[in-house]
């Protein structure tokens, strides 16, 4: 079929960092595909820090974050200004985790994935896919392709799972969020944002901001919010008042300028009850997407597309790609990762995590290695004993995912 004419071995779909890492992985097996993205890169995208255990994929796909291009995240600290606490965990050891601008990161994760060898299509758009038992078969506004199989790397678009009516809301995270960046950040209040490039998570009581450092002497700064307020006070006022009660952020921010007018995102908090059948399965954020405090975004989105591409060429090379429970074999290290950091999460807004355990002064060294291992991402170690404890608390809950 990869010698037709507008035939390939795989069609990806979306080309964030899910889509452009199982691309490459693929291509680097010598597997003729096909990467089609609706928008043009560079552009811009939220969700800007990265965890450590994402490098190894990075290493893989021939991709290096160098401190000349992206800000080095040595640690993440959790700050209550009004109630009063702080901790800051360490994360660069082994790995070297990055804060990165998202539209400069993707632009080279997709101009890498063409360098080896992927067939990048930019500003199209899919209209139809059809997966039958002898091939997939996709429609876009500009021409239609047939493949052996497909990728969807769609993010919170989720284009099989919304096609599928597979998608269920994640309630009682984060609700909505509202955010922008700054330019100038040259206050000397700032200095240790820049020198440590530590996020910062400010606890507040309708929920928290984000504090990431970039490169430049810029931020990241982004209200996230759990509690219920009024529709009408869900707009840039609502991220104003709270910026400016907060000393930290109005200390730093002192000449800074806003990059663009305040952006809100709502209800990102879900699951894909299906995320593989037959001849596709989906990778990243279309596999389900979870409230962004322990940025665990782009991490799951290298690693489940990792874990798809590995899989998927090996079926490839045996004939075996037809197989709808292909992906299944992965099942249990998806819910491994997704449902530790879905109860993580959980337990940060609902049993007061940040006082009643970040901030306790008696937390023993060993526990505070184990939630040190869930910030890093290091999920498949199967020694965690707090991650443990996350999963027995989900099961006794009722609140397992696809199981």
């Amino acid at each position: 079929m990869a010698g037709m004419m507008n035939s390939f071995d795989v069609i990806v779909v979306g080309g964030g960092p899910a889509g452009t890492t199982a691309s490459t992985l693929l291509a680097q097996q010598g597997h003729h595909v096909l990467l089609i993205d609706r928008d043009h890169h560079p552009r811009f995208h939220i969700g800007e820090s990265m965890l450590p255990m994402s490098e190894p994929v990075f290493k893989r796909l021939g991709v290096s974050l160098d401190a000349q291009e992206y800000l080095p995240k040595n640690g993440a600290e959790f700050i209550d200004e009004v109630r009063g606490g702080s901790i800051r965990f360490p994360l660069a050891g082994q790995y070297q985790p990055y804060q990165v601008e998202r539209a400069k990161f993707d632009l080279m994760m997709i101009t890498n994935a063409a360098k080896q060898g992927v067939e990048v299509h930019q500003q199209e758009m899919v209209k139809d896919v059809v997966c039958d038992e002898e091939k997939v078969s996709v429609r876009t506004d500009q021409a239609s392709y047939a493949a052996r199989y497909l990728i969807d790397a769609t993010g919170r678009s989720a284009m099989m799972g919304r096609r599928n009516n597979t998608i269920r809301r994640i309630e009682n995270l984060g609700k909505f969020s509202l955010y922008t960046h700054y330019s100038g950040v040259d206050a000397e209040a700032a200095d240790t944002l820049f020198e440590t490039g530590d996020v910062k998570i400010i606890i507040v009581d309708i929920g928290w901001f984000w504090v990431i450092p970039m490169t430049g002497r810029r931020l990241s700064v982004g209200l996230v919010v759990q509690k219920d307020v009024s529709a009408q006070d869900r707009g840039p006022e609502l991220f104003e008042r709270y910026l400016a009660a907060s000393p930290m952020l109005t200390a730093a921010l002192q000449g800074a300028v806003a990059e663009f007018d305040i952006k809100a995102e709502a209800d990102f908090s879900f699951a894909n009850e299906k995320r593989h059948g037959l001849r596709y399965a989906c990778c990243g954020d279309s596999a389900g997407f979870l409230d962004p405090v322990f940025s665990s975004g782009v991490f799951l989105a290298v690693k489940t597309a990792e874990a798809v591409a590995d899989r998927l060429h090996e079926a490839l090379v045996d004939g075996r790609e037809g197989d709808p429970d292909l992906h299944a074999v992965g099942d249990d290290d998806y819910h491994t990762a997704f449902n530790s950091m879905h109860m993580f999460v959980d337990r940060f807004y609902h049993t007061g995590l940040v006082h009643n355990l970040f901030f306790v002064a008696e937390r023993s060294e060993e526990l505070k290695q184990d939630i040190l291992g869930l910030l890093a991402g290091d999920l498949w170690t199967g020694t965690n004993d707090f991650q443990h404890k996350l999963l027995r608390s989900r099961q006794s809950q009722k609140l397992n995912i696809n199981k």
